[in-house]
């Protein structure tokens, strides 16, 4: 398999200080920043207030990160002209906070701002430190010749090459799961959906958590249940599965799948030591969140531990647009959790702790909303990668992602008879 170019631009290691104040308080006056690059969503950071002129912030800590692919740096590194100059990284200082105080508005008050201009070397695909260290912003006094403040960060480029794949089919129609580069499609895997039951010769037959052969009619109509897919390689060997093992079911009073009682996946993986077997890798949860008249899909997975009475690991907690869809990601530098502890894969038999090499992006998956036929595109980073299988286990993971937004669809309430169906 062949990675697609990718770079990761990380800003980090950020402080600010005030050399003509000193012993200024560390919390006198929360700071932000705006870290802003063009054709991309401006990124909020916050920034430690440092009141020793000998302190220097942690140059491993990472607080914004763009990932930008070879058509995003045509773009930046195309010449600019009058109406549109050239690209550059801004990082803009704020302090104060957003808001109101007894009525009054409150508005933030900014401090300066920090440019720096796209090169060649952006193009290059090395890793380098565009900048690192103290740099004065803002207004400068006139009697010391001084900045009023400075500001301390550190701009780095890494390469991030990534296998980008693509299922050539909605995932219920047990597409084929293509590699893509550049113009060549090369198939990879396949998957096969079922919503039957699983037969009693199956190993995957262990997990399940419903249990009887005849199923209510009206128990159908009320719950989304037996859902599973198997991704096979090129062989046909099934190497990675996703199935559910809490049925999607609205919640007492209401007709969608509530926060209260969520529908949940398990993601397998081959056991390498018993042939036919398998090993539970990860648990997806997902429900949904009424917003009025945009509704989301609220997904969350958790790695979990080999052992049967191991731990989960939260992984990832997103939010997705019911109607548009959008993208769940694995990343720890984009991750809304303040949980610091939340690892990173290496592949996927093998997770070690957050660190600085093995942190960042690991995979994304976009899907397309309620009702539209979606065929999911998968990056996952190479790093993470040591064989076929470590990238089977995240199209399973990515179907049950996709699935998962069909599954939370609002339930019908029965109005006549004859109605057969719930969606």
């Amino acid at each position: 398999m062949d990675p697609q170019a990718f770079i990761r631009l990380s800003i980090g290691s950020l402080g600010l200080r005030y050399p003509e104040k000193p012993g200024i308080h560390v919390l006198s006056s929360p700071c932000t920043c705006e870290i802003r690059l063009r054709g991309f969503p401006a990124q909020i950071a916050s920034i430690p207030l440092l009141s020793s002129p000998e302190a220097t912030p942690d140059a491993h800590n990472i607080a914004s990160s763009f990932y930008l692919e070879k058509s995003d740096l045509k773009a930046l590194l195309a010449p600019g002209c009058f109406y549109t100059p050239q690209a550059c990284l801004e990082v803009v200082v704020f302090t104060g906070r957003k808001g109101s105080h007894c009525g009054v508005g409150v508005k933030r008050q900014q401090v300066g701002t920090f440019k720096l201009d796209l090169g060649p070397e952006w193009a290059e695909g090395k890793p380098v430190i565009l900048f690192s260290g103290w740099i004065g912003i803002g207004k400068m006094k006139q009697e010391t010749r001084k900045f009023v403040a400075e500001l301390h960060l550190r701009v780095k480029l890494d390469p991030d090459p990534r296998y980008v794949f693509q299922f050539e089919d909605e995932t219920k129609l047990s597409p084929q799961i293509v590699q893509i580069q550049g113009n060549i499609k090369q198939p990879i895997f396949s998957c096969k959906f079922s919503q039957d039951r699983v037969p009693q010769a199956d190993p995957l037959n262990n997990y399940w958590s419903t249990s009887g052969d005849g199923l209510d009619q009206e128990t159908e109509r009320r719950e989304r249940k037996g859902w599973k897919v198997k991704i096979h390689d090129l062989s046909g060997s099934a190497v990675a599965a996703a199935f559910m093992t809490t049925p999607f079911v609205p919640s007492t009073g209401c007709d969608y799948v509530a926060r209260s009682n969520p529908g949940s996946w398990l993601i397998v993986r081959p056991d390498a030591f018993r042939p036919e077997s398998w090993l539970p890798w990860g648990k997806l949860e997902a429900w949904r969140e009424r917003g009025g008249t945009k509704d989301s899909i609220f997904i969350r997975f958790h790695l979990l531990s080999d052992g049967q009475d191991g731990g989960e690991l939260l992984m990832s907690e997103i939010l997705i647009n019911a109607e548009r869809g959008g993208e769940f990601f694995i990343d720890t530098d984009r991750q809304a959790t303040s949980n610091s502890n939340i690892p990173s894969p290496q592949s996927s038999g093998d997770f070690a702790g957050l660190s600085p090499a093995a942190g960042g992006f690991v995979m994304s998956c976009r899907v397309q909303g309620e009702g539209k036929r979606g065929k999911p595109m998968v990056q996952l980073a190479m790093r993470h990668v040591t064989c076929v299988e470590d990238a089977a286990i995240f199209m399973a993971l990515a179907v049950a992602v996709d699935l998962s937004i069909e599954a939370c669809k609002l339930f019908r309430r029965r109005i006549r008879r004859g109605s057969r169906h719930s969606w």
